[in-house]
């Protein structure tokens, strides 16, 4: 089913391709672009943390130079040896400045050649330096502060400030550079992300319209299916109650034409065949001297008339039977029940209340109906050995119960289309009203039971005994 093309129209499809195509494609681009800045700011952090380490590195170089030369002034000036501490302590330490100062600089040519001539200069500063001690310790202060009057040892200071100058600035711009490069990383960052939860925000609208379109539409089908289907079940309402109706007509008309077929075969053909045996009789009995193939020929006739006579007598029972008329619907069902036991060698048990009351034509004749199919399918299917019939009747209710100790119905069979029986006699129940129940106990065979309102089934003007 095609929902969103039938939502959406022609472009539904687009409509519900897009979003996620544009989420997933932002994703993605975010993804990468988040990866990417985060690689230029670890870059950035990486050029800060390298450039702050030259930085200081220079700085721990300039402090050891200022502190041997200030070290060494105050000695000069002073005389007190305690000065030339803070110069023997930086001037060994230099090397190991310069050396470190170097390796922070790995890669870095303009860099190192600085640093070669640092070197090479802090070399001249301190051998000037040693020199003009050595020249204190033999020639006395005046000659050594003139020494340090000239202007070498300045001279030497001054290059080594510019170079370290020059290498301060070039950390200086780096670092700045670094410091701004990683500010517009973090703003490109937020103006992706500014731009994701607005595009998220358009997604979400669009997906809630196509929910809402979705909802709103299966909505409406659920309204016509609703409707639908109450049209359906109306009209197979009344197919089926006019179905009913044309059932319980035709058995009617078909009870009315047994009826009247057998008093048609009572009356009619009862009355050919009596009077054809009573016409035989007479002339068997005016014709004295008949020969032997005569006698034999007429006897025959006489034995089949007879059997016409019990034929004709077994159609009517069958077609309607008499006693249901003349004896009431009790003497009838008892008849059907020992004529059908007594075929079959089962044994029966029957039980019928005391007082039988007055039953209307329709109640008789259906209830007469139900126990003679059931005994038939019990003789053609069940296999049993014995049957019981249980018959109440109380104030609002007339009870019919046949069980037998057969094998019993399959549950697949008990609505099965072709059971036609069974379809008549629930047909005959349920058109006076009642209640038809098959049951099938494991291993105890069948329980039919018929329960049809009292009401029903009594001749007006009797009571329920």
């Amino acid at each position: 089913m095609n929902i969103f093309g039938e939502a959406l129209g022609d472009r539904g499809r687009w409509y519900i391709a897009i979003p996620p195509i544009l989420l997933i494609a932002f994703l993605a681009g975010l993804f990468f672009l988040a990866s990417a800045g985060q690689i230029r700011l670890e870059k950035a952090n990486q050029r800060v943390r390298v450039s702050q380490v030259r930085q200081q590195a220079l700085a721990d170089f300039l402090a050891l130079i200022r502190d041997a030369e200030a070290s060494q002034r105050g000695y000069l000036l002073t005389g007190d040896p305690t000065y030339l501490a803070p110069y023997r302590a930086s001037a060994p330490k230099l090397d190991s400045a310069l050396n470190h100062l170097r390796e922070s600089y790995d890669g870095n040519a303009a860099a190192l050649t600085r640093i070669r001539d640092l070197r090479t200069l802090t070399g001249k500063k301190i051998g000037e330096q040693e020199a003009t001690l050595a020249l204190y310790e033999a020639q006395g202060a005046t000659r050594a502060i003139q020494l340090v009057r000239t202007d070498f040892g300045e001279q030497v200071m001054d290059d080594i400030r510019q170079i370290s100058s020059t290498l301060r600035s070039d950390e200086t711009k780096e670092l700045t550079d670094a410091t701004s490069g990683w500010r517009t990383d973090l703003r490109a960052t937020r103006w992706l992300t500014a731009g994701g939860a607005a595009l998220n925000i358009l997604l979400v609208v669009i997906a809630f319209r196509l929910v809402y379109k979705d909802l709103h539409r299966r909505s409406q089908q659920t309204t016509e299916l609703r409707g639908e289907k109450e049209d359906l079940e109306r009209l197979v309402n009344e197919r089926t109650q006019e179905l009913a109706t044309l059932s319980t007509h035709l058995q009617s008309v078909s009870e009315r034409e047994k009826y009247a077929l057998a008093r048609e075969l009572h009356d009619e053909l009862g009355g050919l065949l009596v009077a054809s045996r009573m016409d035989l009789s007479w002339v068997e009995q005016h014709t004295p001297a008949m020969e032997g193939d005569v006698k034999q020929r007429i006897k025959r006739i006489h034995d089949y008339l007879s059997a016409g006579v019990d034929l004709k007598r077994r159609v009517v029972e069958e077609l309607r039977p008499t006693l249901l008329d003349s004896m009431g619907l009790f003497a009838a069902m008892r008849w059907q029940f020992k004529e059908s036991c007594g075929r079959a060698g089962l044994k029966c048990t029957e039980t019928y209340p005391h007082d039988e009351p007055g039953f209307t034509p329709e109640a008789s004749i259906a209830v007469f109906r139900i126990l003679q199919e059931s005994l038939t399918n019990i003789l053609k299917h069940a296999q049993a050995r014995s049957v019981d019939v249980w018959v109440a009747i109380d104030g609002s209710e007339f009870t019919l119960r046949i069980s037998d100790d057969g094998r019993g119905i399959s549950p697949d069979r008990l609505r099965a289309i072709g059971s036609h029986g069974l379809a008549s006699m629930r047909h005959r129940v349920l058109a006076l009203g009642g209640r038809f129940e098959l049951n099938c106990p494991v291993g105890r065979g069948t329980v039919l039971t018929v329960a049809i309102p009292a009401e029903r089934v009594l001749a007006a003007g009797t009571s329920a005994a």
